[in-house]
């Protein structure tokens, strides 16, 4: 692979995979849809809910939490497991919450197991924007599904992430696998 040179480097001049164009990232790293704060308007975490199943991309909806694919995911699957009520830090999760977070969590692993044989996940969240957390005002814990191989160079080098469908099909896939007891 060559690298070119001159003056139109770094323009946007296709550059033989030098470099990936992801244009669709700038809304994320612009941090649009974005909240500040602590306060709940404008939380796509609050707004999400309102929407149909499709058009928000949730997988399926507890009580008091509900599954949704992640926007800019990891990995192909990412889902995350959010409260309804607008809560920044897991020590003011209600008992029910907490409980209906996990057992949300579990059948995440279980639908991504039998929708996609993920072999491996990483579950977590981040409690703080000093933390990683992208919207800190709303706290939701990720679950990423992982297979043998998957970090290879597109990640790595490349700093872009490969996903194999799009994710309203992700969705639906999820949706379908989503165990019910």
């Amino acid at each position: 692979m060559t690298t070119p040179t001159g003056p139109q480097d770094g323009v946007g001049i296709p550059d033989s995979f030098a470099r990936l164009w992801m244009p669709h990232r700038m809304a994320y790293i612009k941090g649009e849809n974005k909240p500040v704060g602590t306060e709940a308007e404008g939380c796509p975490f609050d707004r999400i809910p309102t929407l149909s199943d499709e058009d928000g991309l949730i997988v399926a909806r507890g009580t008091l939490v509900y599954t949704v694919l992640n926007l800019y995911p990891y990995n192909g699957g990412h889902v995350m497991v959010v409260p309804y009520r607008h809560v920044a830090d897991y020590t003011e999760l209600t008992l029910d919450e907490t409980a209906e977070l996990a057992d949300h969590t579990k059948r995440a692993i279980r639908a991504l197991r039998t929708a996609s044989n993920a072999q491996g996940f990483n579950v977590g969240m981040n409690l703080g924007q000093v933390a990683g957390a992208g919207i800190a005002a709303h706290l939701h814990q990720h679950v990423v599904p992982r297979w043998g191989g998957d970090t290879n160079f597109m990640p790595v080098v490349g700093q872009t992430r490969v996903l194999p469908e799009l994710l309203r099909d992700t969705r639906k896939l999820l949706a379908e696998a989503w165990p019910l007891d």
